[in-house]
């Protein structure tokens, strides 16, 4: 499952409810990730027992509480300053 569907199963859940009752209902969803999966149930485990209002806010806490699986490359910015003392490379327009 994608985390665009994973944002639409908690979507689907009847709101107000808390992590353990999310995690009941949705813990073993797996969602693919670029460098491997994670369950639901363990992404909600990293961000603690909370009680959420609406979809968004357990979605604000599914996306808090993802791993670095969740990312490219780590450390890594095309966006690193300039050097000190230079001008940097010329801007390009696409």
């Amino acid at each position: 499952m994608t985390l665009k569907q994973a944002s639409q199963l908690l979507d689907s859940h009847q709101y107000p409810t808390d992590t353990e009752r999310l995690i009941a209902s949705h813990g073993d969803y797996t969602i693919d990730l670029p460098n491997g999966t994670e369950t639901l149930e363990e992404v909600f485990n990293r961000v603690g027992n909370e009680t959420y209002e609406s979809s968004q806010q357990a979605q604000e806490a599914m996306y808090n509480g993802l791993s670095s699986k969740a990312i490219g490359r780590r450390h890594y910015s095309d966006r690193d300053p300039t050097t000190m003392g230079t001008f940097g490379p010329d801007q390009i327009s696409f």
